[in-house]
């Protein structure tokens, strides 16, 4: 540890504690938050076609979509649980 961290972790330690957080997970809030963007999306998306599935309008091209939406949804919440899984080791 060089000097200058040292009398860093001294004088502000909460600070300290925030930069070595982010030095090890570069970005992660961002990362966070385009998944959060993301999955919304994907359940607008969802309740769109759903709603079209209900209404009996084009199911063929609608199911599909819908699918395609949920996967979405999934993967997002997916990886939003994964950078808080890699956070804790």
């Amino acid at each position: 540890m060089t000097e200058r961290s040292e009398r860093l972790r001294r004088q502000d330690p909460e600070r300290y504690a925030r930069l070595v957080a982010e030095s090890k997970a570069p970005y992660r809030g961002l990362r966070k938050f385009i998944y959060g963007g993301v999955g919304a999306s994907g359940v607008i998306g969802a309740v769109v076609f759903l709603t079209q599935i209900l209404a009996g309008r084009d199911v063929a091209a609608a199911l599909p979509n819908l699918a395609l939406q949920v996967g979405l949804v999934a993967v997002m919440v997916w990886l939003f649980r994964w950078e808080d899984r890699t956070l804790r080791k």
